[in-house]
């Protein structure tokens, strides 16, 4: 009984003593505050993207009196063509609900934009994030084009890879070619996800960045870092159209 008593108390002494690994993806505001971002990605039929964007901007006004609107992009180079992409913000989950009753009994935006504009639409994607909580949501002051990056990392989460990501997302911000707007990981949708938005004057400039980039020892180094973690990534350039509040 005395030696079972002993090595229970060295057990108890050893967790007390031992580190607490944590990251700075897995601690933090984003654990107390209740506030997401929706993403949402909108494939439209071929030769309807105009009229849809039309109707959007008409509209807009009905559905933004709900909820905050973020940005609203049409997808230039990446992935899927006549794509659209919008993220909307929201304080907390019962919020986004109490949003959605809302506009499903506003009959106005009903019927003036979302049953015209379902016939347009061939498919929709939907996934709730967060902002990391080393990252708040920066607003360009003037216009340009945006970039949306998402990381697909291993299993494992934010204590695994967190903190190397994270070096590697400030050694870019360091060369101040491109700005960054958020760092946003998903919690509903596939795990292990990060989406990173950045801001641009132009196409251009930003393709004579990322040329500096490579060329940078320091992104080198915490590139070469974050890749060990790394399953796959894309990414999109953006063009906010007129109504979207990030221009």
């Amino acid at each position: 009984m005395l030696v079972l008593r002993s090595r229970l108390a060295a057990a108890l002494a050893a967790r007390t003593l031992a580190p607490q690994v944590c990251s700075s993806f897995a601690m933090g505001p984003r654990q107390y505050d209740g506030t997401f971002y929706e993403f949402r990605t909108y494939c439209l039929k071929p030769s309807k993207m105009n009229e849809f964007l039309e109707n959007v901007k008409k509209n807009i006004h009905l559905r933004t009196a709900q909820s905050e609107l973020v940005g609203f992009w049409s997808v230039e180079f990446g992935g899927q063509m006549n794509k659209v992409f919008h993220i909307w913000k929201y304080d907390n989950f019962a919020h986004r609900t109490e949003v959605r009753k809302a506009v499903a009994k506003n009959k106005e935006w009903q019927q003036q934009c979302v049953i015209p504009n379902l016939a347009l639409i061939d498919e929709q994607e939907t996934e709730i994030t967060y902002l990391v909580p080393w990252c708040k949501l920066e607003k360009p002051t003037k216009e340009g084009v945006y970039e949306l990056v998402i990381f697909q990392l291993k299993p494992g989460g934010p204590a695994l890879w967190g903190d190397a990501f994270k070096r590697a997302i400030n050694a870019h911000m360091d060369l101040g070619y491109s700005k960054l707007v958020g760092v946003f990981h998903t919690e509903y949708g596939a795990l292990n996800r990060v989406h990173v938005l950045w801001w641009n004057e132009s196409a251009d400039s930003r393709a004579a960045g990322r040329h500096q980039s490579h060329e940078d020892p320091r992104v080198v180094a915490a590139v070469r870092e974050s890749v060990n973690y790394l399953v796959s990534q894309q990414n999109m350039l953006l063009i906010p159209t007129s109504f979207s509040p990030l221009k």
